[in-house]
Protein backbone atom coordinates (compact mmCIF):
# COMPACT_ATOMS: atom_id res chain seq x y z
CA UNK A 1 0.00 0.00 0.00
CA UNK A 2 1.27 4.02 -0.57
CA UNK A 3 2.31 5.89 2.24
CA UNK A 4 1.47 8.84 0.50
CA UNK A 5 -0.68 10.94 2.52
CA UNK A 6 -3.96 11.02 1.78
CA UNK A 7 -5.39 14.80 0.79
CA UNK A 8 -9.63 15.18 0.64
CA UNK A 9 -10.70 16.78 -1.95
CA UNK A 10 -14.39 18.05 -2.31
CA UNK A 11 -16.04 16.96 -5.91
CA UNK A 12 -15.88 19.48 -8.07
CA UNK A 13 -18.48 20.53 -10.82
CA UNK A 14 -17.95 23.92 -11.48
CA UNK A 15 -17.97 23.13 -15.19
CA UNK A 16 -21.00 21.29 -16.71
CA UNK A 17 -20.21 20.18 -20.40
CA UNK A 18 -22.60 21.99 -23.56
CA UNK A 19 -20.22 20.71 -26.44
CA UNK A 20 -19.01 17.46 -25.32
CA UNK A 21 -22.56 16.42 -24.15
CA UNK A 22 -23.71 16.69 -27.72
CA UNK A 23 -21.07 15.81 -29.55
CA UNK A 24 -21.93 12.28 -31.30
CA UNK A 25 -20.08 8.79 -30.94
CA UNK A 26 -19.30 5.79 -32.44
CA UNK A 27 -22.59 3.54 -32.84
CA UNK A 28 -22.91 0.56 -30.76
CA UNK A 29 -21.69 -2.73 -32.10
CA UNK A 30 -25.40 -4.74 -31.43
CA UNK A 31 -27.12 -1.37 -32.41
CA UNK A 32 -29.49 -3.39 -35.11
CA UNK A 33 -30.55 -5.86 -32.75
CA UNK A 34 -32.74 -4.30 -30.26
CA UNK A 35 -33.73 -1.77 -33.02
CA UNK A 36 -34.87 -4.47 -35.26
CA UNK A 37 -36.42 -6.41 -32.14
CA UNK A 38 -38.59 -3.41 -31.50
CA UNK A 39 -39.66 -3.24 -35.07
CA UNK A 40 -40.60 -6.83 -35.21
CA UNK A 41 -42.40 -6.89 -31.93
CA UNK A 42 -44.33 -3.64 -32.73
CA UNK A 43 -45.10 -4.57 -36.58
CA UNK A 44 -46.86 -7.87 -35.59
CA UNK A 45 -49.68 -6.42 -33.31
CA UNK A 46 -49.92 -3.49 -34.76
CA UNK A 47 -50.75 -4.96 -38.60
CA UNK A 48 -52.82 -7.27 -36.92
CA UNK A 49 -55.00 -4.04 -35.14
CA UNK A 50 -54.90 -2.42 -38.51
CA UNK A 51 -56.35 -5.49 -40.32
CA UNK A 52 -59.09 -5.69 -37.49
CA UNK A 53 -59.92 -1.66 -38.01
CA UNK A 54 -58.41 -1.09 -33.94
CA UNK A 55 -56.12 1.11 -34.48
CA UNK A 56 -56.98 2.90 -31.18
CA UNK A 57 -55.53 -0.15 -29.14
CA UNK A 58 -51.91 0.01 -30.07
CA UNK A 59 -51.17 2.10 -27.27
CA UNK A 60 -51.70 -1.43 -25.02
CA UNK A 61 -49.86 -3.20 -27.21
CA UNK A 62 -46.47 -0.96 -27.68
CA UNK A 63 -46.70 -1.40 -23.91
CA UNK A 64 -45.48 -5.10 -24.35
CA UNK A 65 -43.97 -4.19 -27.96
CA UNK A 66 -41.46 -1.94 -25.69
CA UNK A 67 -39.98 -4.94 -23.95
CA UNK A 68 -38.13 -5.84 -26.65
CA UNK A 69 -35.79 -3.32 -25.93
CA UNK A 70 -34.36 -4.96 -22.86
CA UNK A 71 -31.97 -7.95 -22.37
CA UNK A 72 -29.93 -7.58 -25.75
CA UNK A 73 -26.52 -7.32 -24.05
CA UNK A 74 -27.38 -10.83 -21.79
CA UNK A 75 -26.58 -14.42 -22.43
CA UNK A 76 -29.54 -15.87 -23.46
CA UNK A 77 -29.79 -17.84 -20.45
CA UNK A 78 -30.10 -14.99 -18.27
CA UNK A 79 -31.99 -12.59 -20.61
CA UNK A 80 -35.10 -14.82 -20.86
CA UNK A 81 -35.56 -13.96 -17.09
CA UNK A 82 -35.11 -10.37 -17.35
CA UNK A 83 -37.25 -9.70 -20.41
CA UNK A 84 -39.62 -11.63 -18.38
CA UNK A 85 -39.33 -9.53 -15.36
CA UNK A 86 -39.12 -6.58 -17.63
CA UNK A 87 -43.11 -7.80 -19.16
CA UNK A 88 -44.27 -8.33 -15.74
CA UNK A 89 -43.19 -5.08 -14.11
CA UNK A 90 -44.49 -3.22 -17.18
CA UNK A 91 -47.53 -5.29 -16.90
CA UNK A 92 -48.30 -4.06 -12.91
CA UNK A 93 -47.20 -0.15 -13.95
CA UNK A 94 -49.70 -0.32 -16.88
CA UNK A 95 -52.72 -1.87 -14.46
CA UNK A 96 -52.26 0.58 -11.86
CA UNK A 97 -52.21 3.34 -14.52
CA UNK A 98 -55.07 1.93 -16.06
CA UNK A 99 -57.02 1.71 -12.83
CA UNK A 100 -56.22 4.85 -11.14
CA UNK A 101 -57.51 6.26 -14.76
CA UNK A 102 -60.61 4.39 -14.59
CA UNK A 103 -61.58 5.72 -10.83
CA UNK A 104 -60.54 9.62 -11.18
CA UNK A 105 -60.88 12.34 -14.14
CA UNK A 106 -58.69 14.57 -11.37
CA UNK A 107 -55.69 15.61 -13.03
CA UNK A 108 -53.71 16.84 -9.86
CA UNK A 109 -54.13 12.99 -8.93
CA UNK A 110 -53.16 11.42 -11.82
CA UNK A 111 -50.06 13.42 -12.07
CA UNK A 112 -49.39 12.14 -8.20
CA UNK A 113 -50.13 8.49 -9.19
CA UNK A 114 -47.72 9.23 -12.37
CA UNK A 115 -45.04 11.07 -10.18
CA UNK A 116 -45.27 7.82 -7.88
CA UNK A 117 -44.74 5.42 -10.69
CA UNK A 118 -41.92 6.87 -12.35
CA UNK A 119 -40.32 7.11 -9.05
CA UNK A 120 -40.46 3.44 -7.78
CA UNK A 121 -39.63 2.36 -11.72
CA UNK A 122 -36.38 4.99 -11.20
CA UNK A 123 -35.98 2.91 -7.91
CA UNK A 124 -35.66 -1.08 -9.46
CA UNK A 125 -34.05 -0.34 -12.30
CA UNK A 126 -31.16 1.15 -10.98
CA UNK A 127 -31.51 -1.17 -7.89
CA UNK A 128 -31.65 -3.97 -10.10
CA UNK A 129 -28.80 -2.54 -12.91
CA UNK A 130 -31.22 -3.34 -15.39
CA UNK A 131 -29.17 -1.48 -18.00
CA UNK A 132 -30.49 0.42 -21.28
CA UNK A 133 -33.23 1.76 -21.44
CA UNK A 134 -33.96 1.69 -18.16
CA UNK A 135 -36.73 3.47 -16.24
CA UNK A 136 -37.69 5.80 -18.93
CA UNK A 137 -39.96 3.35 -21.12
CA UNK A 138 -41.42 2.34 -18.30
CA UNK A 139 -42.55 6.29 -17.46
CA UNK A 140 -43.59 6.55 -20.90
CA UNK A 141 -45.95 4.05 -20.57
CA UNK A 142 -47.24 4.45 -17.33
CA UNK A 143 -47.67 8.29 -17.57
CA UNK A 144 -49.16 7.74 -21.58
CA UNK A 145 -51.97 5.39 -19.81
CA UNK A 146 -52.87 7.70 -16.65
CA UNK A 147 -54.43 10.17 -19.52
CA UNK A 148 -56.03 7.72 -21.42
CA UNK A 149 -59.91 7.44 -21.43
CA UNK A 150 -60.43 4.75 -19.48
CA UNK A 151 -63.94 2.58 -17.85
CA UNK A 152 -62.73 -0.18 -15.19
CA UNK A 153 -64.46 -2.81 -17.16
CA UNK A 154 -62.06 -1.96 -20.53
CA UNK A 155 -58.90 -2.79 -17.91
CA UNK A 156 -58.49 -6.58 -18.08
CA UNK A 157 -59.16 -6.60 -22.11
CA UNK A 158 -56.33 -3.90 -22.16
CA UNK A 159 -53.89 -5.72 -19.76
CA UNK A 160 -54.47 -8.65 -21.77
CA UNK A 161 -53.42 -7.08 -24.91
CA UNK A 162 -50.41 -5.84 -22.94
CA UNK A 163 -49.54 -9.55 -21.90
CA UNK A 164 -49.87 -10.76 -25.04
CA UNK A 165 -47.20 -8.58 -26.92
CA UNK A 166 -45.06 -8.77 -24.32
CA UNK A 167 -45.03 -12.34 -24.67
CA UNK A 168 -44.70 -12.12 -28.62
CA UNK A 169 -41.43 -9.36 -27.38
CA UNK A 170 -39.87 -12.25 -25.06
CA UNK A 171 -40.03 -14.72 -28.37
CA UNK A 172 -38.10 -11.79 -30.76
CA UNK A 173 -35.84 -10.89 -27.74
CA UNK A 174 -34.91 -15.15 -26.94
CA UNK A 175 -35.47 -16.22 -30.58
CA UNK A 176 -32.01 -15.53 -31.07
CA UNK A 177 -30.88 -18.45 -29.30
CA UNK A 178 -31.90 -21.36 -31.58
CA UNK A 179 -28.85 -20.21 -34.50
CA UNK A 180 -26.24 -17.85 -32.46
CA UNK A 181 -26.34 -19.22 -28.82
CA UNK A 182 -22.91 -17.82 -27.99
CA UNK A 183 -23.76 -14.37 -29.74
CA UNK A 184 -23.61 -12.13 -26.40
CA UNK A 185 -20.75 -14.22 -24.39
CA UNK A 186 -18.46 -13.89 -28.13
CA UNK A 187 -19.42 -9.93 -27.79
CA UNK A 188 -18.30 -9.69 -24.17
CA UNK A 189 -14.94 -12.15 -24.86
CA UNK A 190 -14.07 -9.69 -28.06
CA UNK A 191 -14.54 -6.69 -25.56
CA UNK A 192 -12.43 -8.06 -23.00
CA UNK A 193 -9.89 -8.67 -25.78
CA UNK A 194 -9.99 -4.75 -27.20
CA UNK A 195 -9.75 -3.51 -23.81
CA UNK A 196 -6.79 -5.46 -22.89
CA UNK A 197 -5.05 -4.65 -26.08
CA UNK A 198 -6.23 -0.83 -25.67
CA UNK A 199 -4.43 -1.24 -22.16
CA UNK A 200 -1.19 -3.08 -23.51
CA UNK A 201 -0.68 -0.46 -25.82
CA UNK A 202 -1.40 2.69 -24.01
CA UNK A 203 -1.20 2.00 -20.56
CA UNK A 204 -2.69 4.08 -17.83
CA UNK A 205 -5.76 4.48 -15.29
CA UNK A 206 -8.38 4.76 -17.66
CA UNK A 207 -7.60 1.95 -19.61
CA UNK A 208 -6.63 0.09 -16.69
CA UNK A 209 -10.16 0.38 -15.55
CA UNK A 210 -11.89 -0.40 -19.03
CA UNK A 211 -9.92 -3.42 -19.07
CA UNK A 212 -10.70 -4.61 -15.55
CA UNK A 213 -14.26 -4.04 -16.44
CA UNK A 214 -14.64 -5.33 -20.02
CA UNK A 215 -12.69 -8.63 -18.69
CA UNK A 216 -15.29 -9.01 -15.63
CA UNK A 217 -18.11 -8.24 -17.66
CA UNK A 218 -16.81 -11.28 -19.61
CA UNK A 219 -16.61 -13.73 -16.83
CA UNK A 220 -20.13 -13.28 -15.54
CA UNK A 221 -21.33 -12.83 -19.17
CA UNK A 222 -20.05 -16.67 -19.39
CA UNK A 223 -20.84 -18.08 -15.72
CA UNK A 224 -24.45 -16.57 -16.51
CA UNK A 225 -24.57 -18.46 -20.31
CA UNK A 226 -25.45 -21.79 -18.89
CA UNK A 227 -23.55 -25.28 -19.40
CA UNK A 228 -19.84 -25.27 -20.72
CA UNK A 229 -19.91 -26.05 -24.43
CA UNK A 230 -17.02 -26.14 -26.36
CA UNK A 231 -17.29 -22.66 -27.78
CA UNK A 232 -17.82 -21.44 -24.29
CA UNK A 233 -14.45 -23.09 -23.24
CA UNK A 234 -12.64 -21.50 -25.93
CA UNK A 235 -14.21 -18.57 -25.10
CA UNK A 236 -12.56 -18.71 -21.42
CA UNK A 237 -9.37 -19.34 -22.93
CA UNK A 238 -9.42 -16.17 -24.77
CA UNK A 239 -10.71 -14.44 -21.36
CA UNK A 240 -7.72 -15.90 -19.11
CA UNK A 241 -5.14 -14.06 -22.15
CA UNK A 242 -6.78 -10.75 -22.09
CA UNK A 243 -6.34 -11.41 -18.36
CA UNK A 244 -3.84 -12.49 -18.14
CA UNK A 245 -2.20 -9.51 -20.78
CA UNK A 246 -3.73 -6.74 -18.24
CA UNK A 247 -2.22 -8.13 -15.40
CA UNK A 248 1.57 -7.99 -17.14
CA UNK A 249 1.15 -4.74 -18.12
CA UNK A 250 0.03 -3.66 -14.83
CA UNK A 251 3.27 -5.10 -13.00
CA UNK A 252 4.98 -3.70 -16.06
CA UNK A 253 6.04 -6.70 -17.67
CA UNK A 254 5.64 -8.08 -21.31
CA UNK A 255 2.96 -10.94 -22.55
CA UNK A 256 5.40 -13.22 -24.63
CA UNK A 257 2.96 -13.63 -28.00
CA UNK A 258 -0.25 -11.76 -27.06
CA UNK A 259 0.85 -8.19 -27.58
CA UNK A 260 -2.01 -5.59 -28.77
CA UNK A 261 -2.33 -6.62 -32.19
CA UNK A 262 -2.86 -10.52 -31.46
CA UNK A 263 -4.98 -9.38 -29.25
CA UNK A 264 -7.33 -7.50 -31.38
CA UNK A 265 -7.22 -10.16 -34.07
CA UNK A 266 -8.29 -12.68 -31.42
CA UNK A 267 -11.41 -10.40 -31.07
CA UNK A 268 -12.36 -9.67 -34.94
CA UNK A 269 -12.17 -13.81 -34.94
CA UNK A 270 -14.19 -13.88 -31.82
CA UNK A 271 -16.66 -11.22 -33.11
CA UNK A 272 -16.93 -13.50 -36.77
CA UNK A 273 -19.44 -15.57 -37.21
CA UNK A 274 -16.82 -18.60 -37.71
CA UNK A 275 -15.34 -20.60 -35.33
CA UNK A 276 -13.91 -19.42 -31.80
CA UNK A 277 -9.86 -18.56 -32.29
CA UNK A 278 -7.88 -21.03 -30.54
CA UNK A 279 -4.82 -19.32 -28.49
CA UNK A 280 -2.40 -21.25 -26.95
CA UNK A 281 -3.15 -22.63 -23.77
CA UNK A 282 -1.90 -19.98 -20.94
CA UNK A 283 1.18 -20.46 -18.64
CA UNK A 284 -0.27 -22.60 -15.82
CA UNK A 285 -4.09 -23.41 -17.06
CA UNK A 286 -5.63 -26.94 -18.26
CA UNK A 287 -7.68 -27.85 -21.28
CA UNK A 288 -10.47 -28.08 -18.78
CA UNK A 289 -10.11 -24.86 -17.64
CA UNK A 290 -13.85 -24.22 -17.29
CA UNK A 291 -14.61 -26.75 -15.12
CA UNK A 292 -12.92 -23.88 -11.99
CA UNK A 293 -15.82 -22.01 -13.03
CA UNK A 294 -18.48 -24.19 -13.56
CA UNK A 295 -18.27 -25.48 -10.19
CA UNK A 296 -17.94 -22.03 -8.88
CA UNK A 297 -20.85 -21.22 -11.07
CA UNK A 298 -22.52 -24.50 -9.58
CA UNK A 299 -22.43 -23.00 -5.94
CA UNK A 300 -23.13 -19.61 -6.58
CA UNK A 301 -26.68 -21.14 -8.10
CA UNK A 302 -27.40 -23.14 -4.99
CA UNK A 303 -27.41 -19.98 -3.20
CA UNK A 304 -28.25 -17.17 -6.12
CA UNK A 305 -32.11 -16.67 -5.55
CA UNK A 306 -31.35 -16.13 -1.46
CA UNK A 307 -28.15 -14.17 -2.73
CA UNK A 308 -30.03 -12.04 -5.47
CA UNK A 309 -33.10 -10.85 -2.86
CA UNK A 310 -30.43 -9.61 -0.67
CA UNK A 311 -28.37 -7.30 -2.54
CA UNK A 312 -32.12 -6.09 -3.59
CA UNK A 313 -32.69 -5.91 -0.20
CA UNK A 314 -29.64 -3.55 0.68
CA UNK A 315 -30.09 -1.64 -2.84
CA UNK A 316 -33.37 -0.75 -1.48
CA UNK A 317 -32.31 -0.09 2.55
CA UNK A 318 -31.58 2.34 4.43
CA UNK A 319 -28.18 4.34 3.15
CA UNK A 320 -28.96 3.46 0.24
CA UNK A 321 -27.40 5.59 -2.74
CA UNK A 322 -30.41 4.84 -5.32
CA UNK A 323 -32.83 6.11 -3.04
CA UNK A 324 -32.00 10.32 -3.13
CA UNK A 325 -32.39 9.88 -6.51
CA UNK A 326 -35.36 8.21 -6.50
CA UNK A 327 -36.90 10.89 -4.07
CA UNK A 328 -35.77 13.46 -7.23
CA UNK A 329 -37.48 11.29 -9.19
CA UNK A 330 -40.78 11.64 -7.39
CA UNK A 331 -40.29 15.42 -6.62
CA UNK A 332 -39.17 16.38 -9.76
CA UNK A 333 -41.99 14.45 -11.47
CA UNK A 334 -44.59 15.82 -9.80
CA UNK A 335 -43.40 19.56 -10.00
CA UNK A 336 -43.30 19.23 -13.84
CA UNK A 337 -46.52 17.93 -13.92
CA UNK A 338 -48.35 20.23 -11.74
CA UNK A 339 -46.55 23.33 -13.29
CA UNK A 340 -47.32 21.88 -16.87
CA UNK A 341 -51.08 21.59 -16.16
CA UNK A 342 -51.13 25.12 -14.53
CA UNK A 343 -49.82 26.63 -17.79
CA UNK A 344 -52.75 24.80 -19.16
CA UNK A 345 -50.94 21.97 -21.27
CA UNK A 346 -52.80 18.84 -22.30
CA UNK A 347 -50.52 16.82 -21.99
CA UNK A 348 -48.88 16.85 -18.56
CA UNK A 349 -47.56 13.31 -18.46
CA UNK A 350 -45.36 14.84 -21.43
CA UNK A 351 -43.53 16.54 -18.47
CA UNK A 352 -43.57 13.88 -16.19
CA UNK A 353 -41.63 11.95 -18.90
CA UNK A 354 -39.14 14.47 -19.65
CA UNK A 355 -38.60 14.74 -16.23
CA UNK A 356 -37.89 11.57 -15.53
CA UNK A 357 -35.90 11.16 -18.50
CA UNK A 358 -33.01 13.63 -16.81
CA UNK A 359 -32.31 11.98 -13.54
CA UNK A 360 -28.81 10.34 -13.55
CA UNK A 361 -26.64 9.06 -10.88
CA UNK A 362 -25.27 12.41 -10.75
CA UNK A 363 -25.63 16.25 -11.07
CA UNK A 364 -23.59 16.27 -13.76
CA UNK A 365 -24.45 13.44 -16.05
CA UNK A 366 -28.58 15.12 -15.10
CA UNK A 367 -27.49 18.10 -16.11
CA UNK A 368 -25.59 16.12 -19.48
CA UNK A 369 -29.28 14.46 -19.86
CA UNK A 370 -31.35 17.40 -19.47
CA UNK A 371 -29.32 19.58 -22.40
CA UNK A 372 -29.36 16.37 -24.56
CA UNK A 373 -33.38 16.09 -24.24
CA UNK A 374 -34.24 19.44 -25.10
CA UNK A 375 -32.36 19.25 -27.93
CA UNK A 376 -33.39 16.05 -29.03
CA UNK A 377 -37.22 16.71 -28.10
CA UNK A 378 -36.98 20.50 -29.87
CA UNK A 379 -35.54 19.16 -33.11
CA UNK A 380 -37.94 16.30 -32.96
CA UNK A 381 -40.91 18.31 -32.92
CA UNK A 382 -39.48 19.89 -35.93
CA UNK A 383 -39.40 16.12 -37.13
CA UNK A 384 -42.94 15.23 -36.56
CA UNK A 385 -44.51 18.92 -38.21
CA UNK A 386 -42.85 17.83 -41.65
CA UNK A 387 -43.94 14.26 -41.59
CA UNK A 388 -47.68 14.52 -40.06
CA UNK A 389 -49.03 15.28 -43.50
CA UNK A 390 -47.67 12.31 -44.45
CA UNK A 391 -48.77 10.41 -42.02
CA UNK A 392 -52.27 11.32 -42.45
CA UNK A 393 -52.53 9.83 -46.00
CA UNK A 394 -54.13 6.54 -44.26
CA UNK A 395 -54.01 4.26 -40.90
CA UNK A 396 -51.18 1.84 -42.78
CA UNK A 397 -48.79 5.07 -43.99
CA UNK A 398 -49.28 6.04 -39.93
CA UNK A 399 -48.58 2.68 -39.00
CA UNK A 400 -44.96 2.69 -41.17
CA UNK A 401 -44.70 6.09 -40.16
CA UNK A 402 -44.44 5.08 -36.24
CA UNK A 403 -42.23 1.53 -36.86
CA UNK A 404 -40.07 3.75 -39.15
CA UNK A 405 -39.03 5.93 -35.68
CA UNK A 406 -39.29 3.04 -33.59
CA UNK A 407 -36.01 1.55 -35.98
CA UNK A 408 -34.17 5.16 -36.74
CA UNK A 409 -34.56 5.56 -32.48
CA UNK A 410 -32.70 3.05 -31.40
CA UNK A 411 -30.29 3.19 -34.49
CA UNK A 412 -29.05 6.49 -33.71
CA UNK A 413 -29.56 6.97 -29.86
CA UNK A 414 -26.03 5.16 -29.37
CA UNK A 415 -24.50 8.07 -31.47
CA UNK A 416 -26.21 10.49 -28.58
CA UNK A 417 -28.71 10.74 -26.56
CA UNK A 418 -30.05 13.88 -28.11
CA UNK A 419 -29.92 12.03 -31.86
CA UNK A 420 -32.12 9.32 -30.64
CA UNK A 421 -34.58 11.85 -28.87
CA UNK A 422 -35.20 13.43 -32.46
CA UNK A 423 -37.22 10.50 -33.73
CA UNK A 424 -38.50 9.52 -30.23
CA UNK A 425 -40.12 12.64 -30.24
CA UNK A 426 -42.93 12.28 -33.98
CA UNK A 427 -42.91 8.65 -32.94
CA UNK A 428 -45.07 9.13 -29.56
CA UNK A 429 -46.83 12.10 -31.02
CA UNK A 430 -47.51 10.12 -34.17
CA UNK A 431 -48.97 7.05 -31.35
CA UNK A 432 -51.74 9.57 -30.02
CA UNK A 433 -52.91 10.05 -33.93
CA UNK A 434 -54.42 5.88 -33.61
CA UNK A 435 -56.61 7.29 -31.32
CA UNK A 436 -57.87 10.21 -33.45
CA UNK A 437 -56.68 13.31 -35.41
CA UNK A 438 -55.43 16.31 -33.14
CA UNK A 439 -54.64 19.74 -33.90
CA UNK A 440 -51.00 19.32 -35.36
CA UNK A 441 -49.73 22.58 -34.18
CA UNK A 442 -51.76 22.32 -30.38
CA UNK A 443 -49.34 18.63 -30.43
CA UNK A 444 -46.21 20.79 -31.48
CA UNK A 445 -46.72 23.26 -29.09
CA UNK A 446 -47.68 21.28 -25.71
CA UNK A 447 -44.68 18.99 -26.47
CA UNK A 448 -41.94 22.06 -26.92
CA UNK A 449 -43.36 23.66 -23.54
CA UNK A 450 -43.73 20.38 -21.48
CA UNK A 451 -39.66 19.56 -22.74
CA UNK A 452 -39.02 22.92 -21.29
CA UNK A 453 -40.99 22.51 -18.41
CA UNK A 454 -39.86 19.25 -17.46
CA UNK A 455 -36.22 19.69 -18.08
CA UNK A 456 -35.92 23.22 -16.09
CA UNK A 457 -37.94 21.73 -13.15
CA UNK A 458 -36.48 18.35 -13.25
CA UNK A 459 -33.01 20.05 -13.01
CA UNK A 460 -33.60 22.43 -10.83
CA UNK A 461 -34.54 19.48 -8.21
CA UNK A 462 -31.25 17.92 -8.99
CA UNK A 463 -29.83 21.23 -7.62
CA UNK A 464 -32.25 21.05 -4.91
CA UNK A 465 -32.49 17.42 -3.83
CA UNK A 466 -28.77 16.64 -2.81
CA UNK A 467 -27.00 12.61 -3.25
CA UNK A 468 -24.91 12.88 -0.24
CA UNK A 469 -25.02 9.69 -0.19
CA UNK A 470 -22.68 9.45 -3.47
CA UNK A 471 -19.36 9.80 -1.09
CA UNK A 472 -20.61 7.05 1.01
CA UNK A 473 -20.96 4.59 -1.35
CA UNK A 474 -17.80 5.16 -2.06
CA UNK A 475 -16.47 4.35 1.74
CA UNK A 476 -18.15 1.36 0.83
CA UNK A 477 -16.24 0.76 -1.98
CA UNK A 478 -13.31 1.17 -0.33
CA UNK A 479 -13.82 -1.20 2.72
CA UNK A 480 -14.86 -3.58 0.72
CA UNK A 481 -11.92 -3.45 -2.03
CA UNK A 482 -9.61 -4.15 1.01
CA UNK A 483 -11.53 -7.04 2.78
CA UNK A 484 -11.25 -8.18 -0.89
CA UNK A 485 -7.37 -7.46 -1.60
CA UNK A 486 -6.79 -8.51 2.35
CA UNK A 487 -8.39 -11.92 1.09
CA UNK A 488 -6.46 -12.26 -2.59
CA UNK A 489 -3.21 -11.86 -0.48
CA UNK A 490 -4.11 -14.17 2.43
CA UNK A 491 -4.99 -17.00 -0.20
CA UNK A 492 -1.74 -15.97 -2.14
CA UNK A 493 0.52 -16.44 0.55
CA UNK A 494 -1.05 -19.81 1.66
CA UNK A 495 0.84 -22.77 0.15
CA UNK A 496 -2.26 -24.88 0.28
CA UNK A 497 -4.82 -23.03 -1.02
CA UNK A 498 -6.71 -24.71 -4.13
CA UNK A 499 -6.86 -23.45 -7.49
CA UNK A 500 -11.22 -22.68 -6.73
CA UNK A 501 -9.97 -20.34 -3.58
CA UNK A 502 -7.60 -18.67 -5.27
CA UNK A 503 -9.88 -18.36 -8.74
CA UNK A 504 -12.73 -17.06 -6.28
CA UNK A 505 -10.59 -14.38 -4.54
CA UNK A 506 -8.91 -12.71 -7.42
CA UNK A 507 -12.58 -12.70 -9.37
CA UNK A 508 -13.70 -10.88 -6.20
CA UNK A 509 -10.68 -8.62 -5.95
CA UNK A 510 -11.13 -7.73 -9.91
CA UNK A 511 -15.02 -6.91 -8.98
CA UNK A 512 -14.03 -4.59 -5.99
CA UNK A 513 -12.24 -2.18 -7.78
CA UNK A 514 -14.40 -1.85 -10.58
CA UNK A 515 -16.93 -1.05 -8.53
CA UNK A 516 -14.46 1.39 -6.61
CA UNK A 517 -14.06 2.90 -9.67
CA UNK A 518 -17.55 3.52 -10.82
CA UNK A 519 -18.80 4.48 -6.87
CA UNK A 520 -16.09 7.22 -7.28
CA UNK A 521 -16.70 8.11 -11.17
CA UNK A 522 -20.38 8.87 -10.00
CA UNK A 523 -19.46 10.65 -6.67
CA UNK A 524 -17.01 12.97 -8.61
CA UNK A 525 -19.86 14.31 -10.81
CA UNK A 526 -22.31 15.11 -7.48
CA UNK A 527 -21.78 18.35 -5.46
CA UNK A 528 -22.91 19.12 -1.63
CA UNK A 529 -21.33 16.00 -0.17
CA UNK A 530 -18.23 14.66 2.10
CA UNK A 531 -15.07 15.05 0.18
CA UNK A 532 -13.56 12.15 -1.77
CA UNK A 533 -10.24 10.65 -0.36
CA UNK A 534 -8.45 11.25 -3.87
CA UNK A 535 -5.23 9.72 -2.65
CA UNK A 536 -6.53 6.51 -1.05
CA UNK A 537 -8.58 5.70 -3.73
CA UNK A 538 -5.62 5.75 -5.94
CA UNK A 539 -3.60 4.37 -3.43
CA UNK A 540 -6.40 1.32 -3.21
CA UNK A 541 -6.20 0.82 -7.16
CA UNK A 542 -2.75 0.23 -7.39
CA UNK A 543 -2.22 -1.98 -4.36
CA UNK A 544 -5.03 -3.61 -5.74
CA UNK A 545 -3.61 -4.23 -9.54
CA UNK A 546 -0.55 -5.24 -7.81
CA UNK A 547 -2.26 -8.21 -5.76
CA UNK A 548 -4.18 -9.46 -8.81
CA UNK A 549 -0.61 -9.55 -10.60
CA UNK A 550 0.92 -11.23 -7.98
CA UNK A 551 -2.22 -14.34 -8.08
CA UNK A 552 -2.29 -14.39 -11.40
CA UNK A 553 1.50 -15.27 -10.83
CA UNK A 554 0.59 -17.45 -8.38
CA UNK A 555 -1.69 -19.08 -10.42
CA UNK A 556 1.24 -19.24 -12.75
CA UNK A 557 -0.43 -17.09 -15.33
CA UNK A 558 2.45 -14.45 -15.84
CA UNK A 559 5.71 -13.86 -14.52
CA UNK A 560 6.65 -10.70 -12.61
CA UNK A 561 9.79 -8.55 -13.50
CA UNK A 562 11.38 -7.83 -10.49
CA UNK A 563 10.19 -6.10 -7.73
CA UNK A 564 12.45 -3.59 -8.03
CA UNK A 565 11.35 -2.75 -11.92
CA UNK A 566 7.22 -3.06 -10.69
CA UNK A 567 4.77 0.09 -11.19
Amino acid sequence: MSDTAVRPRKPSVHKLPVTGALRLNSPAEIWYKPALSVVVASAVPNLLLYSLDRLDLVMYTMAGSLCALYGHNLPYARRVHTVLRVILGMAAGLAVALVAASLTDSTAVLIGVGALLAAVQKTFCDATRIGPPGNVIFAFVTSAALFAPQELGQVPAHMALMLAAGAFSWLVTAGPALWHREGPERLATARALDAAAAHAASPDARTRHAAAAAVQAAWQSLLAAGRPTPVRQGLERLVVHAERAMATTASGGHVPGAGPDELRRWAAGTRARGPVPSPPPAPGTVEQLFGIDAERAGQRMRRGRREARRRLLRALGPGSPVLPVAFRTLIGCALAGYVSSALGVGHPYWAIVTAASVYQPNLTLSWSRALQRTVGNLLGVLVFAAVIPLARVSPLVLVLCVLFFNFAAEALITRNYWLGSVAVTPMALLILEFGGFQPAGELIADRALDTLVGVAVGFLVVIAVTNRRASGRVEQALAAAADAQDRAERAVADPAVDALALETARRRLTASLVELRDASDIASGEWWQRALPEEELLAAEQAGHRTLAATAQRQGLITLPPANGAV
